[in-house]
C-alpha cells in the first residue's frame, strides 16, 4: 500500500513513563487506520516508535496530526498523574 511512510520515535526519561503513554495510544492502533493509512507501534524500554504508511501524501499528513496530537494529550496526563 504505502507510497509515503514515517517513523516517529519518542524518547523517555524512564521506561515506566515510555510504558504509560504507549498503552494509551496502543488503543487507537486498528481504530482509526483506514484503507488509506496503517500504523504500527513499538516500545523498547524508554523509547516508542510509531510508523506510519500512507497511500497518499494527504493521508500521510492526517495520521501525523492524529499521532502527534496522541502522544501530547497522553504525555501531559501522565505527567498530571505523576505531579498528583
Amino acid at each position: 500500500m504505502s507510497s509515503h511512510d514515517a517513523t516517529l520515535e519518542f524518547d523517555y526519561e524512564s521506561a515506566a513513563r515510555a510504558r504509560t503513554v504507549a498503552e494509551s495510544v496502543a488503543r487507537e492502533i486498528g481504530e482509526i487506520d483506514d484503507d488509506r493509512s496503517q500504523t504500527t507501534l513499538e516500545r523498547d524500554g524508554a523509547t516508542v516508535q510509531i510508523a506510519i504508511d500512507a497511500a497518499d501524501v494527504v493521508a500521510l499528513r492526517a495520521a501525523l496530526n492524529t499521532w502527534f496530537s496522541l502522544v501530547d494529550v497522553a504525555e501531559r496526563t501522565a505527567a498530571i498523574g505523576e505531579a498528583a
